[in-house]
């Protein structure tokens, strides 16, 4: 009953979210502000992860098939076919989910217990809407493009370690990626990453928003929007998966 409890706060909570903003101007500044921390402070972590996530991904290929029937491009193949539809858009939005939820969460909570939701209130202002829109539109925008950057990264790393490692060519690694190349590869990923920001963001600032007591209750609402989102996460790819690719 709990689930079904929390579950229903969340949707009247969406409601609030998505009512008419009272002057869009503010809300303009709040998104720019927002894809800012909460997208591009993310660069740096997503490249590191990017890059040695597609570097241990050829190296593992290139040690499993080590048979002399499969070509050599079957590596790249196999790398690209993992880090487009699995590894960019899931694992990315996982670590997403533990960095930029959290500071939704904490950012909010904040705010709800020393009293500064209270204040909006009065002054006349959707709290909801001003505080938590802004940041589902913009991880929704800027999450996309920290995954093709991922993307593109992963390939990058994975093509690195196979040519210093001695494992394949540079010509064999481009085959593989070219091999049987399905553009709407691309469109799956990145319309699960738009599904991931949204989860990431609306669960986050629901913890956040519903925030009581003080410090020590902030530290667990970020906690639990974290594990939360993670769990959604999960169980969405899974859906999704089954939805566009089966």
């Amino acid at each position: 009953m709990k689930i079904v409890y929390e579950f229903g706060k969340y949707l009247l909570l969406m409601k609030l979210v998505f009512r008419k903003p009272e002057k869009l101007s503010i809300y303009r500044k709040q998104l720019l502000l927002e894809i800012n921390y909460l997208g591009f402070d993310s660069l740096g972590i997503v490249a590191i992860i990017s890059v040695f996530m597609g570097a241990v991904l050829t190296i593992q290929m290139a040690f499993n098939i080590d048979s002399p029937l499969v070509p050599l491009y079957t590596i790249g193949f196999a790398t690209r076919k993992s880090i487009i539809l699995e590894f960019s858009p899931t694992i990315i939005s996982l670590i997403l989910a533990g960095k930029v939820g959290s500071r939704i969460a904490s950012e909010i909570g904040t705010m709800r217990v020393t009293e500064q939701i209270d204040a909006l209130e009065i002054m006349g202002i959707n709290p909801p809407a001003y505080l938590i829109l802004p940041k589902i539109i913009a991880s929704m925008l800027i999450n996309p493009i920290l995954i093709i950057l991922s993307m593109f990264l992963a390939i990058a790393g994975g093509w690195l370690a196979g040519s210093l490692a001695g494992l394949l060519s540079t010509a064999d690694y481009v085959s593989g990626l070219q091999f049987q190349f399905k553009f709407f590869d691309i469109v799956y990923a990145l319309i699960k990453t738009v599904v991931f920001a949204f989860i990431i963001a609306s669960i986050s600032g629901y913890y956040g928003y519903y925030t009581n007591g003080g410090a020590l209750e902030v530290g667990r609402s970020s906690t639990k929007a974290v594990v939360n989102s993670s769990i959604m996460i999960i169980l969405f790819n899974l859906i999704l998966t089954q939805l566009l690719l089966a």
